[in-house]
């Protein structure tokens, strides 16, 4: 059997500080006292409320929902990466419901007036409350600019039309940060961004997604959806800014989540060759294994070298990483592709049973390829700035 939870050992790299262990012991803690017992993960909705209340009574949202009187942008790049490395070594489903609290209500935290971020997130942080991050459109996934649901300024109020998708969360969150085309300009400079709460006339959930790695998902509508003008975030227009600040911040935590898959398979995969016996030895008696197992180990290392490099670069120095957390996210979540399918292999008929976890890791993973910007869109913007930077010197 592999060890009850992830090995800590980068910890002791130079990007971590005493607070970054301490919070990372504290997950153990959480984990080793039931954290995660007894879930029932046929039915992802109610697994996904239970994970957020157990996480906020735990205090661990904190590292992924600020203050209300905080600056959203103080958020801890390495703090989310910790969180969700370590919930994604032990499932998924609580790595998902960590995640999407910060997602959900980043615009809200960098800005919300303040008696919207006071009305919504103490009841996140808390657990109390769902978040969901609604930007994704049939037509408009990487490319934003091709956005079309609309928001129109009638008096003191904004009116919603239009269809959001791929919503994580969606139907079953308590808050919802929409963006929509408000017009001040054309493409991304017209877009802004809103608080929706599902009781508000004219929201409706208008088909639940089902997907290879089960989480709440849906397709929200909005007909006529009458909304308080004290509910836009930030001023008119500034909603594109707003979502691409949200997902710098969480890009690298993405990353992060990968790191956990892969490392889980990689656990999963010692304990298993080690013990199966094949040929008069055990598996991990075979070179080949040896080579897997070497490639598997290099490549994670390598990928948290990237993951870490672009938390710290956000942290203490303060810099831009749009370069980093998409070198990170790329490398992570392919390289996390790749030692999970090793691990399916050297599982062999086992591998692709149902209720194995290296099962599932192959079936988790492979969304992490695709959403915050698909690995091709990565390449894109690692090259963007390996260009401008180069017109710049």
């Amino acid at each position: 059997m592999p060890a009850s939870g992830p090995m800590r050992e980068h910890l002791a790299w130079p990007f971590f500080s005493p607070e970054h262990r301490a919070y990372a012991e504290r997950l153990d803690g959480f984990v080793a006292e039931g954290g995660l017992a007894g879930l029932d993960h046929a039915d992802v909705d109610a697994t996904c409320r239970t994970l957020v209340k157990r996480l906020g009574e735990a205090g661990l949202l904190a590292a992924a929902v600020p203050e209300p009187h905080e600056d959203g942008s103080a958020i801890g790049s390495r703090l989310l990466c910790l969180a969700r490395e370590t919930l994604a070594w032990h499932d998924g489903l609580a790595d998902f419901a960590f995640a999407m609290q910060g997602l959900g209500t980043g615009a809200i935290a960098l800005a919300g007036s303040p008696e919207l971020k006071l009305a919504v997130l103490p009841k996140v942080c808390a657990g109390d409350w769902l978040a969901a991050f609604a930007l994704s459109e049939a037509d408009a996934g990487s490319d934003v600019a091709a956005l079309a649901c609309a928001a129109r300024a009638e008096a003191e109020h904004y009116v919603l039309e239009g269809d959001k998708t791929w919503i994580s969360n969606g139907g079953i969150a308590d808050v919802y940060t929409v963006f929509a085309r408000t017009g001040e300009a054309p493409g991304t400079r017209g877009i802004s961004a809103f608080v929706v709460y599902p009781d508000d006339p004219g929201f409706s959930v208008a088909e639940r997604i089902d997907v290879i790695a089960p989480h709440p998902l849906a397709t929200i509508r909005f007909e006529t959806c009458r909304i308080p003008a004290t509910r836009r975030l930030g001023a008119p227009g500034e909603g594109f800014k707003l979502a691409m600040r949200t997902l710098d911040i969480f890009r690298a935590s993405v990353a992060a989540a990968a790191l956990g898959f892969a490392r889980r398979a990689l656990d999963e995969t010692l304990a298993h060759v080690t013990s199966r016996r094949m040929l008069g030895g055990t598996l991990a008696d075979l070179q080949l294994t040896q080579a897997a197992l070497g490639d598997m180990a290099a490549g994670i290392d390598a990928a948290a070298l990237l993951t870490y490099r672009a938390a710290w670069r956000r942290d203490v120095e303060g810099l831009s990483t749009t370069k980093e957390a998409a070198m990170a996210k790329m490398a992570a979540t392919e390289t996390a592709q790749s030692v999970i399918d090793r691990a399916v292999q050297l599982f062999g008929g086992r591998g692709v049973r149902s209720g194995e976890v290296v099962e599932r890791l192959y079936r988790e993973i492979r969304a992490l390829r695709i959403y915050e910007g698909a690995t091709e869109v990565q390449k894109l913007i690692i090259a963007r700035e390996l260009l401008k930077a180069t017109k710049q010197g």
